[in-house]
């Protein structure tokens, strides 16, 4: 029997790629068309369980996760533009919300300016997880600033409620900025 010559492995080259506007359009699009409809099928899960661990517990779980499904597909991307597509496709989710929330539950409009902020940093902050290829902490860490912001939402009769919920937002917030500036504009995440 003849062997045959090692041959070098294939390489496979992933140019650098930086989305568009049509692109990031697309990914704040996807917050509504893809991350909404993700988290409401989840969601039935509800009927299943009190109101309480439903909107404090479960929901968080299931919209972070939701939020940043999108960005399991991307490729070839720097990881400032993993942070920056979550910013967007948790815009969109935030938005529909606030949408869902003000014209169909009429819940005040001042009420759901936060949300629509906090959606966008948690997914900010599971996209830089991602771009770093470790998102469970990251993920983690976007759920557990939801779950505290939903008990205190849901507990809305604790006095100190509301001023939990501006610390919680603004945490959120301050680590998406933080974490968008560690995230590096020229490593390519593949």
């Amino acid at each position: 029997m003849e062997e045959k010559p090692e041959q070098p492995p294939q390489h496979c080259v992933i140019p650098l790629h930086r989305p568009n506007w049509k692109e990031l359009a697309f990914f704040f699009a996807s917050g509504i068309l893809v991350s909404i409809p993700f988290a409401l099928f989840f969601s039935q899960l509800y009927a299943y369980v009190p109101a309480a661990l439903s909107v404090i517990v479960l929901a968080p779980f299931i919209e972070e996760l939701a939020k940043v499904f999108p960005l399991f597909y991307r490729h070839g991307e720097t990881e400032r533009t993993y942070v920056t597509l979550g910013v967007l496709i948790g815009l969109g989710f935030g938005i529909s919300e606030f949408v869902l929330y003000v014209f169909f539950l009429r819940v005040p409009f001042i009420d759901r300016i936060p949300g629509v902020i906090f959606h966008a940093s948690s997914a900010a902050i599971t996209a830089y997880g991602i771009s770093k290829k470790n998102p469970l902490p990251y993920y983690l860490i976007s759920v557990m600033l939801h779950l505290t912001n939903n008990f205190f939402a849901f507990e809305s009769a604790l006095p100190f409620g509301l001023f939990a919920e501006v610390i919680i937002l603004v945490a959120a917030y301050l680590l998406a900025w933080r974490f968008y500036h560690l995230a590096s504009n020229d490593k390519m995440v593949v």
